[in-house]
Order: structure tokens, then sequence, then C-alpha cells
């Protein structure tokens, strides 16, 4: 996990730069290279997409509609971000390009950030690796696996799937909240839509309610990621990201969720008592 002030650099962290799988906290690399697009002209946020049965994938937002949606590319923005929908975030991977997000994980100095490709992409690994001809065969298969088989799937390996390390992700998330990661305009629209993301289970769940946290999950069978900045009335703005690995292959742990939060606050509370602006 990684902890920095978003104003004054001050850091905490452990094992903050070693790699870590993103899963869906990639999506933040994703809106931001859209919503950078949007405000150069080089595309147009209202134009319409429709989500038809072939890019369905089950879970949140279209990707469990089961009719043909049709929506503009920001509100696919809206949808990948706000309930972390998988289907949504391949549309808009489509239209941005993979080649794209790894340039500009590059111009903003995050050397170790690789985007390899989408969550069908990434799905369609597993598939693979497994020897399953669609998702309802992978679904029968899936349980049978022991926990050594899973962590040897080509996702839960940084070398082989979407990857950064925690100081990466809250350096970017940093640039981010300082206009710092494009034009104030595209930051601005990222920090909305990360403020709408309906999961509060994890980092959301350290800190009480006057401090206001804009975040985004990440999650795989026995990964628990979850990235965001935690904003105080005093005017204290913290990034944190934290990566967290369970024994058994399990998409939901309450315990591993509740860790994640007190971590979270842990790191920011340390920040605080050795900040002379925000000590006591």
């Amino acid at each position: 996990m990684h902890a920095v002030d978003v104003d004054s650099g001050a850091e905490a962290g452990v094992g903050a730069d070693e790699p870590v799988v993103l899963a869906s906290v990639f999506k933040v690399l994703l809106v931001l290279e859209f919503a950078r697009q949007a405000a150069a002209g080089q595309l147009d946020p209202r134009e319409r997409v429709r989500v038809t049965a072939g890019y369905r994938l089950g879970g949140w937002g279209t990707a469990g509609c089961l009719d043909d949606v049709e929506m503009s590319l920001r509100d696919l923005a809206h949808f990948a971000m706000s309930v972390s929908d998988n289907t949504a975030a391949d549309l808009l991977l489509e239209r941005v390009g993979v080649d794209t997000l790894n340039l500009l994980a590059e111009e903003l100095g995050l050397v170790r950030t690789r985007i390899v490709g989408g969550p069908r992409q990434l799905l369609e690994s597993m598939l693979a690796e497994v020897g399953a001809g669609d998702e309802r065969e992978f679904a029968a298969l899936f349980p049978t696996l022991t926990p050594a088989e899973v962590a040897a799937l080509g996702v839960f390996d940084p070398a082989r799937t979407n990857a950064s390390t925690p100081r990466e992700t809250t350096r970017l998330l940093r640039m981010i909240w300082r206009d710092e990661a494009g034009p104030p305009q595209a930051c601005a629209q990222v920090r909305a839509l990360m403020a709408r993301q309906v999961f509060r289970h994890r980092l959301a769940a350290g800190f009480g309610d006057g401090v206001r946290v804009s975040a985004k999950t990440g999650t795989l069978p026995g990964l628990h990621n979850e990235a965001g900045v935690a904003e105080y009335a005093d005017g204290g703005r913290y990034a944190v990201a934290v990566f967290a690995r369970t024994p058994e292959p399990v998409a939901n742990a309450t315990r591993t969720d509740v860790a994640i939060g007190t971590a979270a606050r842990t790191a920011v509370d340390l920040l605080r008592a050795s900040s002379p602006r925000h000590a006591g």
C-alpha cells in the first residue's frame, strides 16, 4: 500500500514499489485518457455506442443487461467508474486505444505501469488457460481449481496483466487531483466520476462521514484492491492505494475489505499527525 499527501508530498507505505495487479483500478487511467481526448476535441463524448450481446460480460451496468443498450461515450465512462462496468470499459478502450494508455502512463512518469488489454481480453485469457470454451464452462471449472492453480493464471501475475505499483497508483491520483495529469477539465471529470462510485465497503469504510472519499475498486477472486483520495473538511487531501490478497480465491471477503479501510485510515492518520498543518 501507499499513501501520499496530495499537497505536501509526504508519504507512507508498505511494499509501495512492489508490482501489483490492477484489475479494475486500471479504469482510472482509461477514463482519464477518454477525458483528455474529449477535452482536446479528438472525440465527441456524446458519440452514441450500441452495446450488443457480443460485448456483454455479465456483472454490473451494461455488462449485465439482458437487451441491447445505446448510450454516449461519456455515459460509458460514468458506468465504468461508478459501478465498474466491464463492458463499458471494453468499449471505451476500443475507442481510445491500448497503446494510447501506455503512452499516457509513460508521459505521466508511470514507468512501471503497463496495460495489456481490457476486461474481455483478460477473461478470454483465463478461458484459454483453464481450457473452457465459454463463460458458462469456465464458471463450472473455476471452483474445481486449487488456490495454487488459480494463482498461476496470467491475470494474477503482474508480469502478464494490467499492472502497476502502489506508489505509481497514488502518483496518478495525486496528479489528477492537482490538475497535472491533463487539462483541468479532464482531471475534474475524472474526480467527479470517482466521487460517484457506489461501492463504499473498502477505503470509504475506514473514514468518517465527514471525509469525502473518491475511489475505484479492483476485484478478482483472491485480489481485493482500491485506490482513491480522502478529502477532509480542513483541506487535507490524501491519495491512498491498497492492494490485498486472500489465501482463498474468493471475490467477496468482508474482513479483507474492512482491513483495506483500516490500513488506509491508519496511513492517513500518520500523515496528518506528522503535518504541522493538520496535527491535532
